[in-house]
């Protein structure tokens, strides 16, 4: 079992800035990947960013250019650091890892943020 916990939404300007974390704990050592989804209001759940132990990133092309996304192994920690924020960019974001035992993939959510962005 992995547990995850997210933190750094809130509200936040058009053009601003944020820092989301999400910690994981509990099996660690069977995770592969580490990313981020969101989910607005009345759309279904989309991939933000994705990152594998090995340091390769994913990123949808919405996202592009604005957020990076980053581990830190050894606290067994992810983050993404979104710029440029757009009013689009306001969504409940969720963590989720990739859990791998053998040929068994198990998926992980953390509770979810919200990130407002508005004037």
């Amino acid at each position: 079992q992995v547990q995850l916990v997210e933190s750094g939404g809130g509200l936040v300007q058009p053009g601003g800035s944020l820092r989301l974390s999400c910690a994981a704990s509990g099996s660690t050592l069977s995770i592969v990947i580490m990313g981020w989804y969101r989910q607005a209001p009345g759309k279904q759940r989309e991939l933000v960013a994705t990152i594998t132990n090995g340091g390769n990133t994913n990123y949808a092309d919405s996202v592009k250019g604005r957020f990076t996304i980053s581990r830190d192994n050894a606290k067994n920690t992810v983050y993404l650091q979104m710029n440029s924020l757009k009013p689009d960019d306001t969504a409940v974001y969720y963590c989720n890892v990739a859990s791998l035992r053998g040929p068994i993939e198990t998926r992980y959510w953390g509770q979810g943020t919200q990130v407002t962005v508005s004037s």
